[in-house]
């Protein structure tokens, strides 16, 4: 199938303007099939962001794609303008370490961090596997690039870590172990029952902004800088007076900025701003804040 000059020249600027791309069915936070969740998920692990493209909102970007990099499947990944591979050569490359080597990751492979798990969290991950697990699998903690930690039930892999304690053992990968120091696991009490807390001192430290002290902040003229991480059309119905649009631009100008600038970044209902408050933290800003439950919470607060 021969691919057309406008397709071509989209795909080549995808490409070159995004260090790590993945074209994909679905999103980072929805994938639409079982092989771009898998690649979503190693990337998840190893980096706290990327761009995705969404080829099932485009028909020419979803067969351009595999004329442009001769590959027939998705998702695609592309790391320095370069094509790394599918889902099956993404998984080979995580598990021998290529793939961190190409995104200039270094992880420690005899990291053996301290995790601490209470009496209460011990009996109940021996409960769950007890009652869940097939045979042969274990526990597993993953904590990705954004310090997001998941518990889950899966046959040990090649290269994992394993961390003993009295009646339970946990395994990590390296990259989970290298986020690992220190964390405690607990058990709390839910609407839907029992339930395993994760707390890790390592995670960059978002504070919470209520909408009334935002509205504080700007009464008084404080110099910071106000973040909306939604989508144009979104802030076209609605935004906060002062805000900028964070697009690529304005975040690369926002990461040129003393690291001791305050920063509030705001969403509908805080989840992707925490997402992007956590990322420039990550990138060392030390006075980060999210607006607690979004602009839903600080139109809400207004009217009353």
């Amino acid at each position: 199938m021969s691919l057309d000059e406008a397709t071509r020249e989209r795909i080549e600027a995808m490409v070159r303007e995004n260090p790590v791309l993945l074209f994909m069915k679905g999103n980072r936070e929805g994938p639409q099939c079982g092989f771009s969740a898998t690649v979503v998920r190693i990337l998840d692990t190893l980096i706290p962001d990327y761009a995705t493209a969404d080829v099932l909102q485009d028909a020419g970007l979803r067969d351009g794609i595999k004329t442009f990099s001769s590959w027939p499947t998705i998702p695609q990944l592309y790391v320095g303008g370069e094509f790394v591979g599918g889902c099956d050569i993404v998984q080979e490359l995580f598990a021998n370490g290529e793939l961190q080597q190409t995104l200039g990751i270094e992880a420690d492979p005899d990291v053996s961090p301290e995790i601490n798990v209470t009496e209460a969290a011990t009996e109940a991950l021996k409960q769950v596997v007890s009652e869940r697990a097939p045979e042969g699998h274990t526990v597993h903690l993953q904590i990705d690039a954004r310090f997001q930690s998941h518990l889950s039930l899966s046959p040990p892999q090649a290269g994992e870590i394993e961390i003993k304690g009295p009646g339970i053992s946990l395994f990590l990968d390296s990259m989970s172990a290298s986020r690992a120091h220190g964390i405690r696991i607990d058990v709390i009490e839910t609407s839907e029952g029992t339930g395993f807390h994760i707390e890790n001192p390592n995670a960059p430290e978002i504070n919470a902004l209520p909408p009334e002290e935002l509205r504080g902040w700007l009464d008084s003229g404080r110099s910071f800088e106000l973040l909306d991480v939604r989508t144009p059309e979104e802030r076209a119905l609605s935004s906060i007076d002062t805000s900028v649009l964070l697009t690529a631009e304005e975040a690369a100008r926002v990461e040129s900025l003393p690291r001791e600038t305050p920063l509030v970044f705001y969403c509908k209902v805080g989840g992707r701003s925490q997402q992007a408050a956590e990322h420039f933290a990550q990138k060392g800003f030390t006075d980060v804040h999210n607006l607690v439950g979004g602009i839903d919470a600080w139109l809400e607060a207004d009217a009353s």
